[in-house]
Protein backbone atom coordinates (compact mmCIF):
# COMPACT_ATOMS: atom_id res chain seq x y z
CA UNK A 1 0.00 0.00 0.00
CA UNK A 2 1.79 3.53 -1.23
CA UNK A 3 1.69 6.54 1.55
CA UNK A 4 -0.77 7.92 -0.57
CA UNK A 5 -3.47 5.22 -0.36
CA UNK A 6 -2.76 4.91 3.23
CA UNK A 7 -2.98 8.53 4.08
CA UNK A 8 -5.96 8.40 1.99
CA UNK A 9 -7.25 5.34 3.92
CA UNK A 10 -6.55 6.82 7.13
CA UNK A 11 -8.28 10.08 7.04
CA UNK A 12 -11.77 8.40 5.67
CA UNK A 13 -11.32 6.04 8.99
CA UNK A 14 -11.07 9.24 11.10
CA UNK A 15 -13.95 11.20 9.24
CA UNK A 16 -16.30 7.94 9.86
CA UNK A 17 -15.30 7.82 13.05
CA UNK A 18 -15.37 11.49 13.80
CA UNK A 19 -19.31 10.79 11.87
CA UNK A 20 -20.46 7.94 14.12
CA UNK A 21 -19.26 10.45 17.40
CA UNK A 22 -21.05 13.37 16.64
CA UNK A 23 -24.13 10.93 15.61
CA UNK A 24 -24.06 8.94 18.77
CA UNK A 25 -23.27 11.84 21.07
CA UNK A 26 -25.85 13.41 19.45
CA UNK A 27 -28.63 10.59 20.26
CA UNK A 28 -27.41 10.56 23.98
CA UNK A 29 -27.87 14.14 23.90
CA UNK A 30 -31.54 14.28 22.68
CA UNK A 31 -32.30 10.82 25.12
CA UNK A 32 -30.39 12.76 28.03
CA UNK A 33 -32.35 16.21 27.64
CA UNK A 34 -35.47 13.86 26.60
CA UNK A 35 -34.98 11.56 30.04
CA UNK A 36 -35.02 15.17 32.47
CA UNK A 37 -37.61 16.30 30.57
CA UNK A 38 -39.56 13.23 31.28
CA UNK A 39 -38.58 12.88 34.98
CA UNK A 40 -39.67 16.16 35.72
CA UNK A 41 -43.14 15.56 34.39
CA UNK A 42 -43.01 12.36 35.86
CA UNK A 43 -42.57 13.82 39.38
CA UNK A 44 -44.98 16.51 39.02
CA UNK A 45 -48.15 14.05 38.17
CA UNK A 46 -46.92 11.86 40.96
CA UNK A 47 -46.20 14.19 43.41
CA UNK A 48 -49.56 13.87 45.71
CA UNK A 49 -49.60 10.32 44.30
CA UNK A 50 -49.90 7.37 47.21
CA UNK A 51 -49.98 4.03 45.64
CA UNK A 52 -51.53 2.66 49.21
CA UNK A 53 -54.93 3.51 47.93
CA UNK A 54 -55.03 1.10 45.10
CA UNK A 55 -54.43 -2.15 47.48
CA UNK A 56 -58.09 -1.53 48.52
CA UNK A 57 -59.12 -0.90 45.04
CA UNK A 58 -61.16 -2.49 42.93
CA UNK A 59 -59.70 -1.49 39.79
CA UNK A 60 -56.83 -3.56 39.92
CA UNK A 61 -56.25 -6.08 37.08
CA UNK A 62 -55.53 -9.60 38.08
CA UNK A 63 -51.16 -9.82 38.06
CA UNK A 64 -50.10 -13.19 36.87
CA UNK A 65 -46.33 -13.59 37.79
CA UNK A 66 -44.48 -15.89 35.19
CA UNK A 67 -41.12 -17.48 37.10
CA UNK A 68 -39.29 -20.14 35.41
CA UNK A 69 -36.99 -21.98 37.31
CA UNK A 70 -34.04 -24.55 36.18
CA UNK A 71 -32.70 -26.38 38.96
CA UNK A 72 -33.36 -23.58 41.79
CA UNK A 73 -33.63 -26.09 44.60
CA UNK A 74 -31.21 -23.98 47.19
CA UNK A 75 -33.08 -20.76 47.03
CA UNK A 76 -36.38 -21.75 45.64
CA UNK A 77 -38.63 -21.52 48.82
CA UNK A 78 -37.41 -18.32 49.91
CA UNK A 79 -37.99 -16.53 46.66
CA UNK A 80 -41.61 -17.35 46.30
CA UNK A 81 -42.22 -16.49 49.76
CA UNK A 82 -41.40 -12.99 49.07
CA UNK A 83 -43.63 -13.30 45.64
CA UNK A 84 -46.26 -14.30 47.60
CA UNK A 85 -46.06 -11.18 50.28
CA UNK A 86 -45.75 -8.75 47.30
CA UNK A 87 -48.30 -5.55 48.02
CA UNK A 88 -50.76 -6.72 45.33
CA UNK A 89 -54.37 -7.61 46.19
CA UNK A 90 -54.96 -9.63 42.99
CA UNK A 91 -51.88 -11.50 42.99
CA UNK A 92 -51.12 -15.04 40.58
CA UNK A 93 -47.88 -16.65 40.92
CA UNK A 94 -47.39 -19.65 37.96
CA UNK A 95 -43.88 -20.88 38.61
CA UNK A 96 -42.76 -23.13 35.98
CA UNK A 97 -40.00 -25.92 36.52
CA UNK A 98 -38.48 -26.24 33.35
CA UNK A 99 -37.06 -29.94 33.24
CA UNK A 100 -34.69 -29.38 36.79
CA UNK A 101 -32.43 -32.03 37.27
CA UNK A 102 -31.97 -30.95 41.01
CA UNK A 103 -34.50 -31.03 43.55
CA UNK A 104 -36.66 -27.87 42.62
CA UNK A 105 -39.53 -29.74 42.40
CA UNK A 106 -39.61 -31.53 45.68
CA UNK A 107 -38.69 -28.00 48.03
CA UNK A 108 -41.71 -26.89 46.49
CA UNK A 109 -43.87 -29.45 47.50
CA UNK A 110 -42.39 -29.22 50.68
CA UNK A 111 -42.65 -25.68 51.37
CA UNK A 112 -45.75 -24.88 50.08
CA UNK A 113 -47.71 -28.74 50.29
CA UNK A 114 -48.69 -28.71 46.62
CA UNK A 115 -51.37 -30.80 45.33
CA UNK A 116 -52.18 -31.78 41.68
CA UNK A 117 -54.76 -30.22 40.24
CA UNK A 118 -56.39 -30.73 36.77
CA UNK A 119 -57.54 -27.77 35.22
CA UNK A 120 -59.05 -27.49 31.58
CA UNK A 121 -57.27 -24.76 29.83
CA UNK A 122 -56.30 -23.35 26.55
CA UNK A 123 -53.03 -24.02 24.89
CA UNK A 124 -52.59 -21.44 22.78
CA UNK A 125 -49.15 -21.64 22.54
CA UNK A 126 -47.02 -24.92 21.67
CA UNK A 127 -44.50 -25.82 24.48
CA UNK A 128 -42.72 -28.81 25.75
CA UNK A 129 -44.77 -31.38 27.01
CA UNK A 130 -46.16 -30.59 30.72
CA UNK A 131 -45.70 -33.29 33.44
CA UNK A 132 -47.83 -32.47 36.61
CA UNK A 133 -49.79 -29.02 37.33
CA UNK A 134 -50.03 -28.38 41.32
CA UNK A 135 -51.49 -25.71 43.04
CA UNK A 136 -49.88 -25.10 47.01
CA UNK A 137 -52.76 -25.83 49.74
CA UNK A 138 -50.62 -22.55 51.90
CA UNK A 139 -51.43 -20.01 49.03
CA UNK A 140 -54.06 -20.89 47.13
CA UNK A 141 -52.61 -18.14 44.72
CA UNK A 142 -49.30 -20.14 43.50
CA UNK A 143 -49.74 -23.18 40.65
CA UNK A 144 -46.54 -25.01 39.60
CA UNK A 145 -46.15 -26.04 36.36
CA UNK A 146 -43.75 -29.27 35.76
CA UNK A 147 -42.94 -29.71 32.45
CA UNK A 148 -39.69 -31.06 30.00
CA UNK A 149 -36.74 -28.91 30.10
CA UNK A 150 -36.96 -26.12 27.10
CA UNK A 151 -35.51 -23.20 27.78
CA UNK A 152 -36.73 -19.63 29.47
CA UNK A 153 -38.83 -19.01 26.60
CA UNK A 154 -40.82 -22.07 26.50
CA UNK A 155 -41.25 -22.01 30.34
CA UNK A 156 -42.80 -19.14 30.08
CA UNK A 157 -44.60 -19.61 27.37
CA UNK A 158 -46.07 -22.59 29.26
CA UNK A 159 -46.65 -20.25 32.10
CA UNK A 160 -48.50 -18.02 29.70
CA UNK A 161 -51.13 -20.75 28.63
CA UNK A 162 -52.10 -21.33 32.52
CA UNK A 163 -52.26 -17.68 34.05
CA UNK A 164 -55.35 -16.43 34.25
CA UNK A 165 -54.68 -12.27 35.06
CA UNK A 166 -55.19 -9.93 32.48
CA UNK A 167 -51.69 -8.58 33.40
CA UNK A 168 -48.71 -11.05 33.33
CA UNK A 169 -45.58 -10.05 34.49
CA UNK A 170 -42.10 -12.16 33.06
CA UNK A 171 -39.39 -11.94 35.51
CA UNK A 172 -36.12 -14.47 36.59
CA UNK A 173 -36.04 -16.89 39.13
CA UNK A 174 -33.54 -15.09 40.89
CA UNK A 175 -35.08 -11.42 40.59
CA UNK A 176 -35.66 -9.32 43.83
CA UNK A 177 -39.12 -6.85 43.58
CA UNK A 178 -39.45 -4.31 46.06
CA UNK A 179 -42.79 -4.81 47.57
CA UNK A 180 -44.63 -1.90 45.78
CA UNK A 181 -42.98 -2.74 42.71
CA UNK A 182 -46.45 -4.13 40.99
CA UNK A 183 -48.65 -1.51 42.40
CA UNK A 184 -46.25 1.29 40.81
CA UNK A 185 -45.85 -0.70 37.21
CA UNK A 186 -49.26 -1.82 37.06
CA UNK A 187 -50.31 2.53 36.76
CA UNK A 188 -49.26 3.05 33.26
CA UNK A 189 -52.03 0.78 32.76
CA UNK A 190 -54.79 2.30 34.62
CA UNK A 191 -54.81 5.29 32.80
CA UNK A 192 -53.74 4.59 29.06
CA UNK A 193 -55.50 1.92 27.00
CA UNK A 194 -53.02 1.98 24.42
CA UNK A 195 -50.45 0.53 26.63
CA UNK A 196 -49.27 -2.99 26.09
CA UNK A 197 -46.54 -3.43 28.37
CA UNK A 198 -44.11 -1.66 30.99
CA UNK A 199 -41.37 -1.80 32.94
CA UNK A 200 -39.29 -0.45 35.86
CA UNK A 201 -35.30 -0.46 37.45
CA UNK A 202 -33.03 -2.81 37.25
CA UNK A 203 -30.54 -2.32 39.99
CA UNK A 204 -27.40 -4.13 41.34
CA UNK A 205 -27.91 -6.17 44.04
CA UNK A 206 -24.11 -6.97 44.50
CA UNK A 207 -23.09 -5.96 47.84
CA UNK A 208 -26.30 -5.46 49.13
CA UNK A 209 -27.69 -6.87 52.28
CA UNK A 210 -30.63 -9.37 51.26
CA UNK A 211 -32.97 -11.03 53.51
CA UNK A 212 -36.10 -13.27 53.12
CA UNK A 213 -36.15 -12.28 49.58
CA UNK A 214 -35.66 -8.72 50.34
CA UNK A 215 -33.51 -6.19 49.90
CA UNK A 216 -32.47 -4.83 53.37
CA UNK A 217 -30.09 -2.85 53.12
CA UNK A 218 -28.79 -0.99 49.75
CA UNK A 219 -25.27 -0.39 49.14
CA UNK A 220 -23.53 0.39 45.79
CA UNK A 221 -21.41 -2.53 45.18
CA UNK A 222 -17.65 -2.75 46.66
CA UNK A 223 -16.11 -4.70 43.96
CA UNK A 224 -14.65 -2.95 40.54
CA UNK A 225 -16.45 -5.34 37.95
CA UNK A 226 -20.03 -5.41 39.94
CA UNK A 227 -19.37 -1.34 40.66
CA UNK A 228 -19.00 -0.19 37.55
CA UNK A 229 -21.69 -2.68 36.16
CA UNK A 230 -24.29 -0.19 38.56
CA UNK A 231 -23.48 2.33 36.57
CA UNK A 232 -24.02 1.52 33.01
CA UNK A 233 -27.58 -0.14 34.67
CA UNK A 234 -28.34 3.21 35.84
CA UNK A 235 -27.16 5.01 32.66
CA UNK A 236 -29.84 2.98 30.61
CA UNK A 237 -32.42 3.05 32.61
CA UNK A 238 -32.72 6.22 34.29
CA UNK A 239 -31.41 7.69 31.16
CA UNK A 240 -31.74 5.96 27.68
CA UNK A 241 -35.01 3.75 28.50
CA UNK A 242 -36.92 7.02 30.63
CA UNK A 243 -35.71 9.22 26.81
CA UNK A 244 -37.59 6.63 24.78
CA UNK A 245 -41.15 7.00 26.53
CA UNK A 246 -40.48 10.49 25.34
CA UNK A 247 -39.08 9.80 21.51
CA UNK A 248 -41.28 7.37 20.23
CA UNK A 249 -41.09 4.45 22.74
CA UNK A 250 -39.26 1.53 24.18
CA UNK A 251 -38.19 -1.32 22.16
CA UNK A 252 -37.23 -3.18 25.03
CA UNK A 253 -38.51 -4.30 28.45
CA UNK A 254 -36.08 -6.29 30.73
CA UNK A 255 -36.48 -10.19 30.75
CA UNK A 256 -35.62 -9.67 34.41
CA UNK A 257 -38.88 -7.89 35.32
CA UNK A 258 -41.51 -7.10 32.72
CA UNK A 259 -45.52 -6.37 32.85
CA UNK A 260 -47.33 -7.10 29.74
CA UNK A 261 -51.30 -7.51 28.56
CA UNK A 262 -51.57 -11.39 28.61
CA UNK A 263 -54.45 -11.23 25.52
CA UNK A 264 -51.61 -8.89 23.53
CA UNK A 265 -48.89 -12.07 23.93
CA UNK A 266 -50.92 -14.59 23.47
CA UNK A 267 -52.03 -12.77 20.22
CA UNK A 268 -48.92 -13.08 18.78
CA UNK A 269 -47.87 -16.25 19.81
CA UNK A 270 -45.68 -15.97 23.26
CA UNK A 271 -42.15 -16.01 23.07
CA UNK A 272 -39.67 -16.79 20.40
CA UNK A 273 -37.64 -20.21 21.53
CA UNK A 274 -35.76 -20.02 18.88
CA UNK A 275 -33.85 -16.21 19.68
CA UNK A 276 -31.57 -15.60 21.91
CA UNK A 277 -32.92 -12.25 22.80
CA UNK A 278 -36.27 -13.39 23.28
CA UNK A 279 -37.20 -10.24 26.25
CA UNK A 280 -36.43 -7.61 23.03
CA UNK A 281 -37.81 -9.95 20.45
CA UNK A 282 -41.14 -9.95 22.31
CA UNK A 283 -41.52 -6.23 22.85
CA UNK A 284 -40.60 -4.93 18.80
CA UNK A 285 -43.52 -7.82 17.72
CA UNK A 286 -45.53 -6.26 20.23
CA UNK A 287 -45.14 -2.69 18.95
CA UNK A 288 -45.12 -4.28 15.23
CA UNK A 289 -48.10 -5.87 15.89
CA UNK A 290 -49.88 -3.06 17.49
CA UNK A 291 -49.05 -0.61 14.97
CA UNK A 292 -49.91 -2.67 11.95
CA UNK A 293 -53.58 -3.45 13.49
CA UNK A 294 -53.84 -0.30 14.84
CA UNK A 295 -53.76 -1.48 18.28
CA UNK A 296 -52.49 -0.60 21.91
CA UNK A 297 -48.97 -0.63 20.84
CA UNK A 298 -47.54 1.64 23.78
CA UNK A 299 -44.56 0.63 25.46
CA UNK A 300 -43.61 2.63 28.86
CA UNK A 301 -41.04 2.54 31.37
CA UNK A 302 -41.70 3.17 34.72
CA UNK A 303 -38.27 4.55 36.92
CA UNK A 304 -39.78 3.92 40.54
CA UNK A 305 -40.42 0.20 40.34
CA UNK A 306 -36.85 -1.48 41.15
CA UNK A 307 -36.50 -5.33 40.59
CA UNK A 308 -32.81 -5.89 41.44
CA UNK A 309 -30.82 -8.59 40.12
CA UNK A 310 -27.42 -10.25 40.67
CA UNK A 311 -24.47 -9.00 38.20
CA UNK A 312 -21.46 -11.37 37.45
CA UNK A 313 -18.52 -10.56 39.31
CA UNK A 314 -16.20 -12.02 37.07
CA UNK A 315 -14.92 -10.49 33.73
CA UNK A 316 -15.20 -14.01 32.54
CA UNK A 317 -18.48 -14.39 33.18
CA UNK A 318 -19.26 -10.96 32.13
CA UNK A 319 -18.26 -11.31 28.52
CA UNK A 320 -19.95 -14.09 28.10
CA UNK A 321 -22.85 -12.13 29.32
CA UNK A 322 -22.27 -8.89 27.21
CA UNK A 323 -21.11 -11.08 24.43
CA UNK A 324 -24.69 -13.13 24.35
CA UNK A 325 -26.57 -9.69 24.36
CA UNK A 326 -24.87 -8.59 21.47
CA UNK A 327 -25.49 -11.85 19.18
CA UNK A 328 -29.16 -11.45 20.73
CA UNK A 329 -29.39 -7.83 19.18
CA UNK A 330 -27.86 -9.52 16.15
CA UNK A 331 -30.77 -11.56 16.03
CA UNK A 332 -33.88 -9.14 17.13
CA UNK A 333 -32.69 -6.45 14.50
CA UNK A 334 -32.55 -8.65 11.65
CA UNK A 335 -35.93 -10.32 12.53
CA UNK A 336 -37.20 -7.03 12.08
CA UNK A 337 -35.01 -5.38 9.55
CA UNK A 338 -38.45 -4.13 8.25
CA UNK A 339 -38.61 -1.59 10.72
CA UNK A 340 -35.76 0.46 9.37
CA UNK A 341 -36.80 3.95 7.98
CA UNK A 342 -39.93 2.68 7.38
CA UNK A 343 -42.17 5.83 7.67
CA UNK A 344 -45.32 2.93 7.88
CA UNK A 345 -44.06 2.35 12.08
CA UNK A 346 -44.04 6.19 12.63
CA UNK A 347 -40.98 6.99 15.04
CA UNK A 348 -40.01 3.32 15.58
CA UNK A 349 -39.19 3.04 12.05
CA UNK A 350 -38.04 6.36 11.85
CA UNK A 351 -35.76 7.16 15.01
CA UNK A 352 -36.22 3.86 17.13
CA UNK A 353 -35.04 1.39 14.76
CA UNK A 354 -32.13 3.58 13.13
CA UNK A 355 -30.75 4.31 16.44
CA UNK A 356 -30.52 0.80 17.65
CA UNK A 357 -28.91 -0.26 14.40
CA UNK A 358 -26.53 2.74 13.86
CA UNK A 359 -25.68 3.31 17.69
CA UNK A 360 -25.91 -0.19 19.46
CA UNK A 361 -25.13 -2.64 16.53
CA UNK A 362 -22.27 -0.71 14.44
CA UNK A 363 -21.08 1.04 17.64
CA UNK A 364 -18.39 -1.38 18.82
CA UNK A 365 -17.23 -1.68 15.10
CA UNK A 366 -16.60 2.09 14.63
CA UNK A 367 -15.35 2.59 18.55
CA UNK A 368 -12.57 -0.36 17.41
CA UNK A 369 -11.85 1.28 14.08
CA UNK A 370 -11.06 4.37 16.06
CA UNK A 371 -9.04 3.14 17.98
CA UNK A 372 -7.10 1.00 15.58
CA UNK A 373 -6.82 4.24 13.24
CA UNK A 374 -5.51 6.47 16.33
CA UNK A 375 -2.76 3.71 16.93
CA UNK A 376 -1.81 3.38 13.48
CA UNK A 377 -2.53 7.25 12.92
CA UNK A 378 0.47 8.19 15.88
CA UNK A 379 2.89 5.51 14.94
CA UNK A 380 3.20 6.50 11.38
CA UNK A 381 2.68 10.30 12.42
CA UNK A 382 -0.47 11.10 10.66
CA UNK A 383 -1.98 12.53 13.94
CA UNK A 384 -0.71 15.35 16.07
CA UNK A 385 -0.61 14.00 19.41
CA UNK A 386 -1.75 17.35 20.95
CA UNK A 387 -5.32 16.64 19.16
CA UNK A 388 -5.47 13.19 20.07
CA UNK A 389 -5.65 13.65 23.52
CA UNK A 390 -7.78 16.44 23.02
CA UNK A 391 -10.59 14.16 21.29
CA UNK A 392 -9.56 11.47 23.57
CA UNK A 393 -10.48 14.08 26.82
CA UNK A 394 -13.57 15.20 24.94
CA UNK A 395 -14.90 11.17 24.25
CA UNK A 396 -14.52 10.81 27.96
CA UNK A 397 -16.37 14.02 29.48
CA UNK A 398 -18.74 13.35 27.30
CA UNK A 399 -19.76 9.96 28.55
CA UNK A 400 -18.87 11.02 32.14
CA UNK A 401 -21.58 13.77 31.39
CA UNK A 402 -23.86 10.87 30.78
CA UNK A 403 -22.70 8.92 33.51
CA UNK A 404 -23.04 11.78 36.18
CA UNK A 405 -26.22 12.87 34.76
CA UNK A 406 -28.14 9.70 35.61
CA UNK A 407 -26.61 9.49 38.91
CA UNK A 408 -28.66 12.67 39.62
CA UNK A 409 -31.69 11.42 37.77
CA UNK A 410 -31.48 8.42 40.44
CA UNK A 411 -31.03 11.16 43.04
CA UNK A 412 -34.91 12.30 42.03
CA UNK A 413 -36.48 9.11 41.76
CA UNK A 414 -35.76 6.01 43.22
CA UNK A 415 -32.78 6.66 45.35
CA UNK A 416 -31.99 3.97 47.37
CA UNK A 417 -28.76 4.82 48.54
CA UNK A 418 -28.73 6.36 51.80
CA UNK A 419 -25.36 6.69 52.69
CA UNK A 420 -22.96 9.61 51.00
CA UNK A 421 -20.44 7.05 50.88
CA UNK A 422 -22.50 4.69 48.37
CA UNK A 423 -23.02 7.56 46.50
CA UNK A 424 -19.44 8.89 46.18
CA UNK A 425 -18.18 5.25 45.52
CA UNK A 426 -20.75 5.06 42.15
CA UNK A 427 -19.42 8.99 41.35
CA UNK A 428 -15.91 6.73 41.53
CA UNK A 429 -16.88 3.79 39.02
CA UNK A 430 -18.47 6.57 36.88
CA UNK A 431 -14.94 8.13 36.60
CA UNK A 432 -13.35 4.79 35.99
CA UNK A 433 -16.02 3.26 33.85
CA UNK A 434 -14.45 4.53 30.55
CA UNK A 435 -11.03 3.58 31.20
CA UNK A 436 -10.61 0.33 29.87
CA UNK A 437 -13.81 -1.55 30.76
CA UNK A 438 -15.23 0.34 28.10
CA UNK A 439 -13.44 -0.93 25.83
CA UNK A 440 -13.21 -4.94 27.04
CA UNK A 441 -17.26 -4.16 26.44
CA UNK A 442 -16.35 -3.44 22.64
CA UNK A 443 -14.79 -6.40 22.39
CA UNK A 444 -16.98 -8.57 24.08
CA UNK A 445 -19.63 -7.01 21.60
CA UNK A 446 -17.34 -7.44 18.49
CA UNK A 447 -16.77 -11.56 19.65
CA UNK A 448 -20.70 -11.55 19.93
CA UNK A 449 -21.35 -10.32 16.00
CA UNK A 450 -18.68 -13.03 15.01
CA UNK A 451 -20.39 -15.45 16.64
CA UNK A 452 -23.55 -14.45 15.62
CA UNK A 453 -22.66 -14.60 12.06
CA UNK A 454 -21.52 -17.76 12.41
CA UNK A 455 -24.88 -19.13 13.88
CA UNK A 456 -23.80 -19.56 17.67
CA UNK A 457 -26.87 -19.72 19.81
CA UNK A 458 -26.05 -20.64 23.23
CA UNK A 459 -26.01 -19.11 26.12
CA UNK A 460 -22.80 -20.44 27.86
CA UNK A 461 -21.93 -20.97 31.02
CA UNK A 462 -23.41 -18.11 33.70
CA UNK A 463 -21.68 -18.94 37.48
CA UNK A 464 -23.29 -16.03 40.08
CA UNK A 465 -23.39 -16.49 43.64
CA UNK A 466 -26.14 -16.24 44.63
CA UNK A 467 -28.56 -15.31 48.20
CA UNK A 468 -28.37 -16.74 51.67
CA UNK A 469 -30.49 -15.36 53.77
CA UNK A 470 -28.14 -16.56 56.60
CA UNK A 471 -25.03 -14.34 55.66
CA UNK A 472 -27.56 -11.32 55.33
CA UNK A 473 -26.27 -11.28 51.59
CA UNK A 474 -24.90 -12.81 48.57
CA UNK A 475 -23.53 -15.92 49.05
CA UNK A 476 -21.78 -18.52 48.23
CA UNK A 477 -20.78 -19.43 44.13
CA UNK A 478 -22.94 -21.70 42.20
CA UNK A 479 -23.53 -22.54 38.72
CA UNK A 480 -26.34 -21.70 36.40
CA UNK A 481 -25.98 -24.15 33.24
CA UNK A 482 -27.14 -21.45 30.66
CA UNK A 483 -27.58 -23.90 27.70
CA UNK A 484 -31.20 -24.58 29.53
CA UNK A 485 -31.90 -20.42 29.07
CA UNK A 486 -32.04 -19.55 32.79
CA UNK A 487 -29.44 -16.93 32.23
Amino acid sequence: MTAELLRLVFHVTVLVVIGYFVVANGFWTVLFVAAAWQMLEHRRSSAAEDTRWLLSSSVLPRVSILVPAHNEAATMGESVRALLTLEYPNLEVVLVNDGSTDETLETLVHHFELQPIYPVYRHVVATKAVRALYRSGLHPGLVVIDKDNGGKADALNAGLNLATGALVCAIDADTLIEPDALLRVVQPFLSGEDVVASGGTIRVVNGSRVQAGRVVVPRAPRKPVAGLQAVEYLRAFLFGRLGWNRLGGNLIISGAFGLFRRDALRAIGGYQVDSIGEDMELVVRLRRAGIERAEASRVVFVPEPVAWTEAPESLRVLGRQRDRWQRGLVDVLWRHRCLLFNPHYGATGLVVSPYFVLVELLGPVIEALGVLGLAVGLSLGLVDLQFAILFLLVVYGWGLLFSIGALLLDELTTRRYESLADRVLLVCWALIEPLGYRQLTVVWQLRGMVRAARGRSDWGDMSRRGFLASRGGVGAPRSVPGEQGQR
